[in-house]
């Protein structure tokens, strides 16, 4: 079976992954689900629906990044860039400095030490 064009991969330029305590039994439940981590998976898509990028970023909710103080966490690829105490205020700022700015917003970033 051969493949045609038209069934390739359209591979988003960033992916927001946002940790809302999501557990494999599918319940809902831990430090980032009490921090409205939920809304803060809605506010990514109504701004990157508003701004006319559902083709260039992509949005998914996880389970626990092992951070819980930090959280709610939020991790942007390729860029490797992970955010902590992320509100549902900062979504526009997010979306308006790394995804359309390409910067990380440094006061949210998580230092690797």
């Amino acid at each position: 079976m051969t493949r045609s064009g038209d069934d390739k991969l359209n591979k988003p330029k960033y992916h927001v992954f946002v940790c809302t305590s999501s557990r494999v039994n599918g319940q809902q439940k831990g430090f980032c689900h009490t921090k409205s981590s939920v809304g803060i998976v809605s506010s990514f898509m109504e701004e990157i629906e508003g701004r006319g990028l559902g083709g260039e970023v992509a949005i998914s909710n996880t389970g626990c990044f092992g951070l819980c103080e930090r959280g709610p966490v939020v991790v942007v690829y390729p860029d490797n860039v992970w955010y902590g105490g992320v509100t549902d205020s900062d979504v526009e700022e997010i979306m308006d400095e790394h995804i359309e700015g390409g910067k990380a917003v440094k006061r949210l970033e998580l230092s690797s030490s």
